[in-house]
């Protein structure tokens, strides 16, 4: 099965590096990423471009125009890209553990998705953490025992814990650390670009793919991220994105109508020109 890692990323080059050394480091290795940019300056690309002749899977960088927080649009322009079967949904400060996709893979599923979970990295210990933290399983018992790492159970790897399914529930939802199949989010028209400013919009469209006919799975000690502390993002939109969710929670349609389809309707589908594109 063809496997695409889709990182979403805006002005945060030093974070989006140490998650693609994440994706390069993985015991099953992605067969390509999509860097989903929101309007990224330059220095966004000029990091990207040390990764166009590195060995192992191609780097995409998928952008668009910086007209406020658009991560939906951002999401979905990298969905029309992807040519893989199973599509990872990774935040670009989000640095995923080793096995961090052989784990998404083996807990995939037919009529489920994916929700992984997070270890909250602080502050004082986000600049300089990496990789080579998450390889070791020794400093992150070192950072959780010193009070450092939020969520710090999540670090032990216990394979042969069950999977949890369910089939409702938004509680933990994030589109940060999240498996699905293409086809899937095809037939729901992927994220919806109504959604603009932060919050929700993982929400509404887990919302979406329930009413799809999908099941919820979730596995508290398997495909796990290490979230790089930041400052919150600005909420000024989160009370109309608050009224799109209630509104596709009543709507009896699993398919949104600002969606994927909005890229076809402009011509932008696979808009990956030279510009645009590393490896």
């Amino acid at each position: 099965m063809k496997l695409s890692v889709i990182v979403t990323t805006y002005n945060r080059p030093d974070a989006l590096k140490k998650v693609l050394q994440g994706l390069y480091a993985q015991t099953r290795l992605p067969d390509e990423i999509l860097v989903a940019d929101d309007g990224s300056g330059p220095d966004t690309r000029v990091m990207l471009t040390g990764f166009k002749h590195r060995p192992g899977p191609a780097v995409f960088h998928v952008w668009q125009k910086d007209l406020g927080f658009r991560a939906a649009r951002a999401r979905n322009k990298a969905v029309a890209a992807a040519s893989g079967d199973y599509l990872v949904f990774l935040d670009g400060d989000c640095i995923p553990g080793p096995h961090f996709l052989a784990d998404h893979l083996a807990l995939s599923e037919p009529g489920c998705f994916f929700q992984g979970k997070r270890v909250l990295v602080d502050e004082s210990t986000s600049p300089t953490f990496d990789i080579t933290d998450c390889l070791s399983f020794g400093r992150l018992l070192f950072w959780a025992l010193a009070g450092h790492l939020g969520n710090a159970h999540h670090i032990f790897r216990i394979p042969f814990f069950p999977g949890l399914k369910k089939s409702h529930g938004l509680s933990g939802i994030r589109s940060c650390n999240m498996g699905v199949f293409k086809t899937d989010v095809v037939a729901v028209n992927g994220f919806n670009h109504d959604f603009e400013g932060w919050g929700r919009e993982d929400s509404e469209f887990a919302v979406r793919l329930f009413k799809h006919g999908l099941v919820r799975k979730d596995h508290p000690f398997r495909a796990v991220c290490y979230h790089l502390w930041h400052r919150e993002n600005l909420r000024n939109r989160l009370s109309d994105n608050d009224r799109l969710l209630k509104k596709a929670m009543a709507a009896d349609s699993h398919v949104c109508r600002n969606g994927l389809n909005r890229l076809k309707a402009h011509g932008s589908l696979y808009d990956l020109n030279s510009s645009d594109t590393a490896g």
